[in-house]
């Protein structure tokens, strides 16, 4: 199991853009966030921030992909379908 922590940001200009995106999140789902510490918020608005980021950038990631059928490398006379799926790096 791996114990890398994927909550950093790999990128540290990105963190411009990800608070941008979290705000358009909020205020999608209706939820008042502010600059800085939101600890104000339940658990349950928290929460539907994080989820309607995950489906924004599902959305995006599902939009893009190509499937395709190629021949099974490991049995022969055996066909395997491949999906590519195109993700955005912020």
């Amino acid at each position: 199991m791996s114990t890398k922590n994927t909550s950093k940001l790999n990128v540290p200009a990105a963190k411009d853009a990800m608070e941008q995106f979290k705000q358009e999140a909020a205020n999608e789902v209706g939820v008042p966030l502010k600059d800085g510490d939101n600890g104000n918020l339940t658990s349950r608005e928290a929460g539907s921030i994080g989820g309607q980021m995950v489906k924004n950038v599902t959305t995006v990631r599902l939009a893009k992909q190509a499937v395709f059928e190629r021949a099974n490398r490991n049995a022969e006379g055996h066909r395997v379908t491949v999906k590519y799926i195109a993700g955005v790096v912020w």
